[in-house]
């Protein structure tokens, strides 16, 4: 059983709860397996069991508790994965780009997790449940880089109030397209399900979580910017959907912009991770070097 609780803020007043647990990145759940756990009287409202058309108010406390999925088992699998950093508490992965980080429907296995339960030997934390053991936060299937892995549920709880206190240091790079008027700045806004397809998110002032992401161009050739991203907040898709936004997608998107043929996804890597270590209390930082698409790419457009 999985239980995730969240708080209301004023800008979600009055918002449907089954429609807003739907733009929460945590649960990552459909509008109608949302009506089903609230038939089941898994959702509560200040310890009061909800219903689908109950309407928040400013401060009100959600629970919802997810029961553990039965009908997908995860097994371990030898898989090369490369891992940059390792101790007691946890990992820090460079994910290869086409690499499915936890299993879901359409990707049963040859994850990023199926290959941790070999090389962990089961040692990964239990707090995202069977399907995402130790998987502190993700990055998607066509980014490559770093991400951290938690081996126990006390580390995983320390990384996580990071997260959410912004203080976890996330560094990016990609090849956009077009060329930035301004060579830095700050892209400031709010990120939520894209209502006409759930799979999409945008910028939007509906049902939304405040965004913040900052860029610095690197390097320009023609029509293309080879820029750094940092992540001051960790929304789905955010540097995709951010850079989009400013007119700039992200070359080989697809989802946001337009696939690129020398490219299987976007060219996006995860270049830099910092956190403060959860036994020690001592800041680390890890960089990870571009992978060979990466390079190619940038050759090409040199």
């Amino acid at each position: 059983m999985n239980r995730f609780e969240f708080f209301c803020e004023s800008q979600d007043e009055g918002a449907r709860v089954d429609k807003w647990l739907t733009m929460q990145d945590e649960v990552d759940l459909t509008r109608s397996s949302v009506a089903k756990l609230i038939e089941q009287e898994s959702v509560l409202i200040n310890g009061k069991f909800a219903s689908k058309s109950t309407k928040l108010s400013c401060g009100d406390t959600v629970v919802i508790e997810i029961p553990d999925p039965v009908d997908l088992k995860v097994e371990p699998q030898d898989i090369p994965i490369e891992i940059i950093y390792q101790d007691d508490d946890l990992l820090v992965v460079n994910k290869p780009q086409g690499m499915v980080v936890h299993p879901a429907p359409g990707n049963p296995d040859g994850t990023l997790v199926n290959a941790l339960l070999f090389k962990c030997k089961g040692q990964l934390s239990s707090i995202n449940g069977v399907i995402r053991p130790g998987i502190v936060h993700r990055i998607d299937k066509n980014t490559s880089g770093l991400l951290i892995v938690a081996k126990n549920d006390f580390s995983h709880n320390k990384l996580s109030e990071q997260i959410k206190a912004h203080s976890f240091t996330r560094e990016y790079e990609a090849v956009c397209v077009g060329r930035f008027k301004e060579k830095t700045g700050t892209i400031d806004a709010p990120i939520g399900r894209d209502k006409n397809d759930r799979k999409r998110m945008c910028v939007t002032a509906v049902n939304s979580k405040n965004a913040t992401t900052h860029y610095e161009v690197l390097e320009e050739f023609g029509n293309y910017s080879y820029v750094r991203f940092k992540l001051e907040t960790g929304r789905t898709h955010q540097i995709r959907v951010h850079s989009s936004f400013i007119g700039h997608p992200i070359l080989g998107d697809d989802v946001y912009g337009k696939a690129y043929k020398n490219c299987k996804g976007q060219c996006l890597h995860a270049r830099k991770i910092g956190f403060i270590h959860p036994s020690t209390d001592k800041y680390m930082e890890f960089t990870s070097e571009l992978p060979e698409y990466f390079i190619k790419i940038l050759n090409s457009l040199r």
